[in-house]
């Protein structure tokens, strides 16, 4: 008997091992480095037990390596990459005047948990808390505040938010938009891609291929969790993906979303260069051609998010917007120098998020003081709605990976800053403030 369609699977090669390797740059060039398993304790509770219970099974065993390396010993990072990423002026100027780094390496085989990342993530950020820098991500060639590298490592239970792994880069193609994936390959998985998205659905579809990257992973750590690990896992070539498998990508763990799934088909496409990425490729189900793969992903976005597209909370925001963080967020290294040499000439606020039922809260907040890249110390300009505990005047604690927005007062006027407020001006739909 024939199977069905939704019988197809596509097979995919498992690695035999992963490696992640992060680098924290000494800055000072005379500053003491500590010993990785200190500055892991001395985390505390800010990197749950299940990871720091992990991280010291690591260092204890030949998966991991800790070493200090001169830099003219290692590969030269791609200073115009780096930036594309994220990297501001001064962590790029900090990486140029460091003559030591420390490199954390481990490896680990393939399935869940991915012992490699998350150990290798931990101590590399506990070293750069320890001596006051960033960390760089070799496999995202990314700049990560300590703050925000622990963050995205597993809480109490074992979650994630898999946004914090998984880029979804995109770029204008002939037909439409080119969405890839980038950070599976950390879980031993292809990479993703999908052609000819139609450009007004850029923060849909990167919410779709997130989504579809969170049920590929868990189906593909599943069949790694047998005892003896296979040699190919069995991909569905029929993917059904949910606004479930979004939302829990997002990190909203316990939203079931009323919109049914929508149907996409997994084709393998195999680089023929070995230097080049093979990937998984997006592409309508069978019964529709290829060639209409534009009108199905529309199709396809309308089952997920409903017609017209509403606003969807977990997802990135628009481009305008996204560019008005980053820019933020690269400038928030020298803010914070001005501010600490005390050459503002104003009063310096900060716009953050506060976790809501329905996705995020931003607000502003006054700096009193920045003693650590990744903690601000303020007092909020605003009664939150979704934290009783947020008032006017009262002290907050901001994780500086939290905020997304900073802008420099004098009397009332903003003179700096505040560039998610000039495109809120202009009528986009992204982090507001209250």
């Amino acid at each position: 008997m024939a199977a069905s369609s939704d019988d197809l699977l596509l097979p995919v090669p498992v690695p035999e091992s992963l490696a992640a390797t992060y680098l924290v740059p000494v800055v000072p060039p005379d500053a003491a480095v500590p010993e990785a398993l200190d500055a892991v304790d001395r985390l505390g509770d800010r990197l749950s037990r299940p990871v720091r219970d992990l991280t010291r099974q690591m260092l204890g065993s030949p998966l991991m390596t800790v070493q200090t390396r001169p830099v003219d010993r290692l590969p030269e990072l791609p200073p115009d990459l780096l930036a594309a990423f994220g990297a501001t002026g001064g962590q790029l100027a900090r990486l140029r005047t460091a003559q030591r780094c420390v490199v954390v390496q481990a490896s680990y085989r393939p399935g869940w948990p991915p012992a490699h990342e998350w150990a290798a993530r931990a101590v590399g950020a506990a070293l750069a808390d320890a001596l006051d820098v960033d960390l760089i991500d070799l496999f995202g060639l990314q700049f990560l505040d300590p703050a925000g590298a622990l963050r995205s490592l597993p809480d109490a239970d074992g979650r994630i938010r898999l946004v914090d792994w998984v880029l979804v880069p995109y770029s204008p193609d002939d037909d439409g938009l080119w969405f890839t994936t980038k950070g599976l390959r950390r879980f031993g998985l292809l990479e993703l891609q999908a052609q000819q998205v139609p450009p007004r659905f850029v923060r849909a579809w990167g919410a779709i291929m997130t989504g579809t990257a969170r049920r590929l992973l868990r189906i593909w750590t599943e069949a790694l969790a047998e005892p003896e690990p296979p040699a190919f896992v069995q991909l569905p070539v029929n993917l059904p993906v949910s606004g479930h498998d979004i939302a829990v990508a997002y990190g909203n763990q316990d939203r079931h979303d009323s919109a049914g799934s929508a149907l996409l088909r997994i084709v393998l496409d195999p680089s023929t260069d070995p230097e080049a990425d093979s990937f998984l490729t997006l592409r309508p189900p069978p019964q529709v051609a290829d060639s209409d793969a534009g009108d199905y992903f529309t199709q396809v976005c309308g089952e997920l998010f409903g017609a017209g597209q509403p606003e969807i909370h977990y997802a990135r925001q628009s481009d305008a917007m996204a560019q008005a963080i980053t820019t933020a967020r690269r400038s928030l290294g020298e803010v914070r120098a001005r501010f600490l040499a005390r050459a503002l000439g104003g009063q310096l606020l900060v716009k953050y998020g506060l976790t809501a039922p329905d996705g995020h809260e931003y607000v502003w907040a006054s700096v009193t003081g920045w003693p650590h890249p990744g903690r601000i110390h303020a007092a909020s300009t605003v009664d939150a709605v979704c934290d009783p505990t947020v008032r006017v005047g009262s002290p907050v604690e901001v994780d500086a990976a939290d905020v997304v927005d900073w802008a420099l007062i004098s009397g009332d006027r903003m003179v700096e800053g505040g560039w998610t407020e000039s495109v809120l001006d202009q009528g986009d739909r992204g982090p507001t403030g209250r």
